[in-house]
């Protein structure tokens, strides 16, 4: 499916009309309008393995919210709007960013009411079919449960529609869905609403997430 397609599916972009700036820390600048509340955060299925999140998606008001504005995109799924200085304020989040995936899981659990998360972090360099098949696992069964996992990922990965994302300094995404029994994963990125959705094998998820971690 078409990454475009995939995001007017999937995705109900508030931040339509937003202006990108440059790359500055560990996150490219987006501003975006409100948004509207979702119509539905119910869990999508369909056939062959395969299984989305409803996202009220909303782009990362300055360049270093990613951690904020991940978070947000990933609890839009179970229907709570949030702002997002106020999880800044929880997760201690400066202008230069979020320090780790173990401030955000807190905040999840915070929200959603119960220790559903926990976070698992990725070795540098070390990531094996063994990780590989630990996340895949992950985010089936977090988004079987009506969650979306946060990942703070560095670096470069391409999408299966062959475009390069490229954190150098990290940046934080939420996984919203799967398909190919989790082989494939579905992505809601706040850092540039043209690109607000795209998929990537898991295999390039957890080697982008390698030396980080994630929150499932």
């Amino acid at each position: 499916m078409r990454t475009d397609l995939l995001r007017k599916t999937v995705l109900t972009a508030a931040g339509v009309a937003a202006t990108a700036g440059g790359i500055a820390g560990p996150a490219i600048a987006a501003h975006a309008a409100p948004s509207q509340k979702a119509a539905s955060s119910v869990t999508t299925d369909r056939k062959g393995g395969e299984r989305e999140l409803n996202v009220r998606y909303e782009a990362q008001p300055n360049f270093y919210y990613c951690g904020p504005a991940a978070t947000r995109n990933a609890l839009s799924v179970q229907g709570k709007d949030i702002n997002v200085d106020a999880m800044a304020k929880e997760m201690g989040t400066t202008e230069n960013g979020t320090d780790s995936i173990n401030d955000i899981t807190p905040v999840l659990n915070k929200e959603t009411g119960r220790n559903a998360y926990h976070s698992t972090e990725l070795p540098v360099d070390k990531v094996d079919a063994k990780h590989v098949d630990k996340l895949r696992a992950d985010v089936v069964k977090a988004v079987d449960d009506g969650r979306a996992v946060v990942a703070n990922i560095a670096g470069t990965a391409t999408d299966t529609d062959g475009n390069t994302h490229s954190f150098a300094g990290g940046h934080y995404i939420s996984v919203v869905g799967y398909r190919d029994g989790g082989k494939t994963v579905t992505i809601a990125d706040s850092a540039d609403p043209n690109m607000a959705s795209y998929r990537m094998d898991v295999d390039a998820l957890a080697h982008w997430i390698a030396s980080r971690g994630y929150s499932s």
